[in-house]
């Protein structure tokens, strides 16, 4: 089913009440509503039971020790494919990871780091004459308003990085992983792909692709921790166990990738 745009606001809205950060504002805000109401045994040990449990919820969320691991067991879904000097592919897909767009200060619409490390890891593919095609899928993800679209800002890096522009094939229309898969299916039929995506990504991506008949070779890229979950452990310091804002973001990426694979498998597109 498309998304019209009212559904695509409701799918950004529901995404944003996923992100851990939103439960820890959520019992906070729980707190205080309960702390301004006239005061009584029962609404005091909740409003502390809400505070004490937003403290440690917070903290837990914002770890390295619970974030690397949680999210490595998606990194480490698919390892790095082995590759022959034969193998042939009908394409190299890239799947979009955000664009910055132009203000005041940002002179140009930027690629984010997702999608340059995407595009490089996909152009690199591409020049070892892997795929004579390469692929880059996803349009805006404004919801109120048309923004730069991925695909073509993806296109713009691919050229400077010094591919063909005739050997790019631009899909520019989805705004979801599951619409990059369809979307691309319509350019491409049931083609041998190599997918590139973020390794975190990578899982549900993989899936879903699979799922509209692709005969797909994950490609994991950017990966943000640096050892596999059982190996994190041995390699432990102080400062693992002090929260900071990079755990808070590994956290929520690890938690909404994990929700939205169960929500896609509910509706039957895994």
């Amino acid at each position: 089913m498309e998304l019209t745009p009212f559904l695509f606001g409701l799918y950004k809205l529901v995404k944003y009440l996923l992100y851990p950060l939103t439960w820890t504002l959520l019992m906070m805000t729980m707190t205080t509503v309960l702390l301004c109401l006239p005061l009584s045994h029962r609404r005091l040990r909740w409003a502390r039971i809400s505070a004490v449990s937003a403290l440690i919820f917070l903290v837990a969320i914002s770890t390295p020790l619970v974030a690397r691991p949680l999210l490595a067991t998606l990194e480490a879904w698919y390892p790095q494919p082995s590759f022959s000097n034969q193998e042939h592919y009908d394409a190299v897909v890239v799947l979009g990871g955000g664009v910055l767009p132009r203000g005041t200060l940002r002179p140009i619409s930027d690629l984010s780091s997702f999608s340059k490390n995407r595009t490089a890891c996909g152009v690199d593919l591409f020049k070892q004459g892997y795929a004579d095609t390469l692929v880059f899928t996803g349009g805006s993800g404004h919801v109120f308003k048309d923004g730069p679209r991925d695909a073509l800002e993806m296109k713009r890096w691919a050229e400077r990085l010094g591919v063909s522009p005739d050997t790019i094939v631009t899909e520019e229309q989805s705004r979801t992983t599951y619409e990059n898969a369809t979307e691309t299916h319509r350019l491409l039929g049931s083609a041998s792909i190599l997918l590139v995506t973020s390794a975190s990504h990578l899982p549900r991506a993989a899936a879903l692709f699979t799922k509209q008949g692709f005969r797909v070779t994950p490609v994991p890229c950017d990966f943000q921790t640096q050892h596999r979950p059982e190996d994190s452990w041995s390699q432990l310091d102080l400062f693992d166990v002090l929260p900071n804002g990079h755990a808070i973001e590994h956290t929520t990426v690890a938690v909404t990738e994990w929700v939205g694979m169960a929500i896609y498998w509910l509706n039957r597109k895994l």
